[in-house]
């Protein structure tokens, strides 16, 4: 079996050390699964995410020229979750479709109309919006209350 870079091989875990796995690969040979190539969250521990004689797919990420094979799983997944989510995406909308428009959910019709995400700019304006409603509020009410002593007189 020719191995490639950027292939996907089986095999088996045959040893755990601290800094990662190392798998028999078909073909007699070996590759080594680096601990930051595990997954996608801090990997303290390789035993909490693969244990000895575990039947696994890799990605191929290097190869040298001592012919060490370097393995991921975590490219491996995350090629399969891009792939996962192009396939559940709905088809593309119009270019020319307005934002401020009202789509319907795909899976069922039945459900209430929800309104399309806004741009950036639109929520950076309302928000810039609130801010300055927020600011104005708090200004009055403390304005209001400074003076202290002597602002207001009893003649």
């Amino acid at each position: 079996m020719v191995i490639e870079l950027g292939s996907v091989v089986e095999g088996v875990v045959s040893r755990i050390t601290p800094f990662g796995a190392f798998v028999d690969i078909e073909g007699g040979k070996n590759g080594l699964i680096h601990i930051s190539e595990i997954s996608n969250v801090y990997v303290k521990d390789v035993h909490d995410f693969l244990a000895e004689g575990d039947k696994i797919q890799a990605k191929v990420v290097s190869i040298d020229d001592r012919g060490k094979i370097a393995l991921s799983l975590k490219q491996m997944k995350q090629n399969q979750e891009q792939n996962q989510e192009i396939s559940s995406m709905p088809p593309p909308r119009n270019k020319f479709a307005r934002s401020d428009r009202v789509e319907r959910n795909i899976s069922d019709n039945r459900k209430p109309l929800r309104p399309v995400s806004a741009s950036f700019e639109d929520k950076l304006s309302k928000f810039m919006k609130d801010s300055d409603e927020r600011q104005a509020d708090i200004k009055r009410k403390t304005d209001s209350k400074r003076g202290g002593r002597g602002s207001r007189r009893s003649d």
